[in-house]
């Protein structure tokens, strides 16, 4: 009976205790716990926990990403029982889940007091970073790395580095950090610290954050500056790509600071040695450059004597002879040209050049290889309602007003004769060379036959009586033949001293006709006759011959007297 008691009570405590065994060796499930290191071989290392048996975690465990393990036989761990026995026996733990279920706790405690925590990327993923937050793997975005773009991640990667929580989920184990969070905290305080200390004139190191077509923008550690294209260099830039590049360290100065918009106005060659310090003295006027051309514009070119210093060289002192022209059809951008300088202007910082000037001018140097008089063959340019344009040596031109085409014809039909590309033989008459005109004539190649009539003519001047011939006759009057080269005019009140007999269709063409000249015009090539002068003229002859009417005889009587002499005149 005691036995079976015995037996009964000790079937009673194996059951207790197996059943409290049991619930404790379930209770290290799921827990981290301590563990000493029996040995290490093969990458692995054999850890006791106070189990039936031990188990084996990977070294790599142990380091962390990005780290080398040290560990010796005998150290103490934490380790995380995932359970008691695998297959094998032997107890499964786990140095990763472990760390991060020590780190998810302290994580937890920053992310609810918004502290920063240490962390170090170690990774890449899509879209953006893996970092170890002691244990804990998080995810960083890439728009998360730095305030601007990061190009290289590579100096980031490995280095122990602080980091803002974003987001936390333990159920689905993610974590979302921010790098660029913390840069832009202490940027912000740096901000506020240069704000403060900002004034006109300091020099300060920067990088460029952005360039756009009218400059850059500067970042100075928190607080960002406009840097104008025009205030990069002393020497022109089209672009501020020519000279900058994002991510530049550049050194600046402060130009204008406004404390209330907080906009800064930045420049670099402020910093530089202007270049128009002495300008009159490098450059006195007169004297000739070698420069390239930088910009062309409609009015002009601008050429660059040395980096910073460009003088304009107006459309009108570019060319002698080719007016009303484009200036890019003149000099090309980039192209060496030899300007002089015409005006030094430092005040306005303006220097005035001119190409032509340095060549003579060609009027000048025609005006003394041709004087007045000298006969030229030249190509007809063109023709206008002036006259005719004559290419001439030095690439000029000279005119023949339409005057000076023909001693014969005048108007259109002195220049109807001539079609442009036509070699003409001309005769220079006049140069101005302060107007840039030569007055050509092609007439005067040879004498004025008019001039040449008139000499030969015997006493044709005023006053004289001349004989001509009716060659046309018209209501404005009778034109007559003299000497048969020359032509004389009488106007319709000339035909006679009576208003009655004052009509052109008396006269007949080829009729004989005796009238006076009242005028020879040679400007206009043109002989004023009168009849009715020569009456008057008569008339007081016949008076001073035969008496008055004092003497008793009539006027009738004295006429007819003197033209009964003049008719014995005649036939004697």
């Amino acid at each position: 009976m005691a036995d079976t008691m015995e037996m009964e009570f000790a079937g009673e405590d194996f059951a207790a205790l197996l059943e409290e065994s049991l619930q404790d060796r379930s209770s290290f499930e799921g827990t981290v716990v301590k563990g000493t290191i029996v040995s290490i071989e093969n990458d692995m290392a054999l850890i006791d926990v106070g189990l039936k048996s031990e188990g084996r975690v990977p070294l790599k465990e142990f380091g962390g990403p990005a780290q080398d393990p040290e560990l010796r036989v005998g150290d103490t761990v934490d380790v995380y029982v995932e359970r008691l026995e695998d297959k094998n026996g032997e107890a499964v733990l786990s140095r990763d889940k472990a760390r991060r279920e020590e780190s998810w706790q302290q994580l937890e405690r920053a992310f609810n007091d918004q502290e920063k925590v240490k962390g170090v990327i170690f990774g890449r993923v899509k879209g953006g970073f893996t970092v170890d937050l002691s244990g804990a793997v998080a995810f960083l975005p890439g728009s998360q790395v730095d305030i601007r773009p990061v190009r290289d991640i590579t100096p980031l990667m490995g280095t122990p580095q602080p980091f803002q929580i974003l987001k936390m989920d333990r159920n689905r184990g993610n974590i979302v950090v921010s790098r660029r969070a913390v840069l832009e905290e202490t940027r912000a305080e740096a901000r506020n610290e240069l704000v403060a200390s900002l004034k006109e004139g300091q020099v300060l190191n920067g990088v460029v954050k952005n360039i756009t077509d009218y400059g850059a923008f500067i970042d100075l550690g928190g607080v960002d500056g406009l840097l104008h294209v025009t205030d990069i260099a002393w020497r022109r830039i089209n672009h501020p790509t020519e000279a900058l590049s994002i991510g530049q360290a550049v050194e600046v100065q402060v130009i204008r600071f406004n404390p209330e918009t907080q906009r800064i106005s930045l420049g670099m060659k402020q910093l530089m040695a202007d270049p128009w310090d002495g300008i009159e003295a490098k450059y006195p006027v007169g004297t000739q450059f070698m420069g390239r051309v930088t910009n062309i514009t409609d009015y002009g070119a601008f050429v660059e004597l040395e980096p910073g210093v460009e003088g304009l060289v107006h459309v009108s002192e570019m060319s002698w002879t080719k007016k009303n022209i484009h200036p890019g059809k003149i000099v090309a951008t980039s192209q060496e040209v030899e300007v002089r300088i015409l005006d030094v202007d430092p005040v306005k910082r303006r220097i005035s050049l001119g190409i032509k000037q340095t060549i003579e001018n060609p009027w000048v140097t025609f005006a003394r290889e041709n004087p007045t008089g000298t006969e030229l063959e030249g190509e007809v340019k063109n023709i206008t309602e002036f006259g005719l344009f004559v290419g001439l040596p030095g690439d000029i031109d000279g005119m023949v007003h339409l005057s000076d085409i023909s001693w014969e014809k005048s108007g259109e039909d002195a220049a109807s004769g001539f079609e442009r590309g036509d070699m003409v033989k001309v005769k220079v008459l006049d140069v101005d060379q302060d107007k840039e005109r030569i007055s050509l004539g092609i007439k005067q190649l040879t004498d004025d036959p008019f001039t040449s009539a008139l000499r030969s003519a015997d006493n044709l001047r005023r006053g004289s009586i001349i004989t001509g011939t009716v060659t046309q006759v018209n209501d404005g009057g009778v034109e007559l033949a003299i000497d048969g080269d020359l032509i004389g005019f009488v106007r319709r009140s000339d035909l006679a001293r009576e208003r009655s007999e004052q009509r052109p269709d008396r006269f007949a063409v080829g009729e004989k006709v005796d009238a006076k000249v009242t005028q020879v015009d040679r400007a206009s090539r043109r002989i004023s006759l009168s009849i009715k002068a020569l009456e008057i003229e008569e008339e007081k002859e016949a008076m001073a011959q035969f008496g008055s009417s004092d003497s008793g005889a009539s006027l009738g009587d004295i006429l007819g007297a003197a033209l009964r002499n003049r008719q014995e005149d005649d036939e004697g």
